[in-house]
């Protein structure tokens, strides 16, 4: 069976859904569409943490294995790991536990709907539906979604339908992502959001000790807690830095790297280095790349590349 075959037409009014499993995204998305309209019946959970998650954020839902909550579906959300995906997708064509002309959607950003091969096999109507967003397993995650872009991809226009109808009522944006291009649309959504907050832990790293021993100013003590003196000093920094690179492009880069100052830079390779190496080479290589993005002299490109 084809999407185009589906008899509920492309956006049933309400949905029974089922989840596998009660991660951080999964719960997420079960409290979204239940905001929509649909009911969530079932969602499957083994460990004590999704056990707990699946009865915080979906309390009005059983807690089900896996072929019961696949077999009882209109809707099956598959919200598993990209390393599980291809067995879980397996164990259920094999059980035959999923019912033709169900609507299956996995959340794998690296995926499309290749993935789901098996399933499509028996009849079943493949959707990949990933939220661009960083989940931390609090409430702000499904709030989050309403302001969130989906990359989908489905097999015909009919499914892009059913996709775009159900990123739209929780409220995202669907944006469709080529089948072939599913793996470099996530490695530059890893890029930008993981590499973030490794960017941002190092600087409040270095910035600790910058501030160490400034209590004599009336400055308080500075500690290894989040939301503490370096926190509050970025973060105006690194909210205009990111405002004005999204609407500004390479031209909002600024500072040493931008304005070709090799001393300057090279002090700060130094500096950083006493504190960790490790920074010290994360600078260097963002450094680098930032130098290329700028057009910088040859001089500062000569000094970044040294090892």
């Amino acid at each position: 069976m084809t999407s185009s075959e589906f008899s509920g037409g492309p956006a049933p009014a309400r949905l029974t859904v089922g989840i596998v499993s009660a991660g951080r995204v999964g719960t997420a998305i079960g409290a979204a569409l239940e905001r929509a309209g649909h009911i969530v019946f079932g969602v499957s959970a083994v460990s004590d943490a999704s056990i707990r998650r699946a009865r915080t954020r979906l309390p009005e839902s059983e807690i089900l294995p896996v072929d019961q909550v696949a077999a009882r579906s209109e809707l099956l959300i598959l919200a598993v790991p990209d390393s599980e995906l291809a067995s879980i997708v397996a164990g259920l064509a094999a059980t035959g536990a999923v019912k033709p002309g169900t609507l299956v959607a996995h959340t794998s950003g690296a995926n499309g709907i290749g993935i789901l091969a098996p399933l499509i096999e028996r009849g079943v109507v493949p959707l990949a539906i990933h939220p661009a967003m960083t989940f931390t397993g609090h409430d702000e995650d499904t709030a989050r979604l309403a302001n969130a872009c989906f990359g989908i991809t489905a097999g015909d226009e009919i499914g892009y339908a059913i996709a775009q109808a159900l990123v739209i009522e929780i409220g995202g944006e669907p944006v469709r992502v080529r089948e072939d291009h599913r793996t470099l649309y996530h490695a530059a959504l890893a890029h930008g959001s993981n590499h973030l907050v490794t960017l941002v832990v190092d600087a409040v790293a270095a910035l600790r000790v910058a501030l160490e021993g400034d209590e004599l100013m009336g400055q308080q003590l500075v500690d290894d807690q989040p939301g503490g003196l370096a926190e509050r000093l970025l973060a105006p920094l690194l909210s205009a830095a990111l405002d004005n690179a999204l609407r500004r492009g390479p031209s909002a880069l600024t500072g040493p790297v931008a304005r070709g100052d090799v001393d300057a830079v090279a002090a700060h390779l130094k500096v950083l280095d006493e504190v960790d190496p490790q920074l010290a080479a994360g600078y260097r290589a963002m450094s680098l790349r930032s130098a290329q993005r700028a057009g910088s002299k040859r001089e500062l490109i000569e000094l970044l590349e040294r090892r």
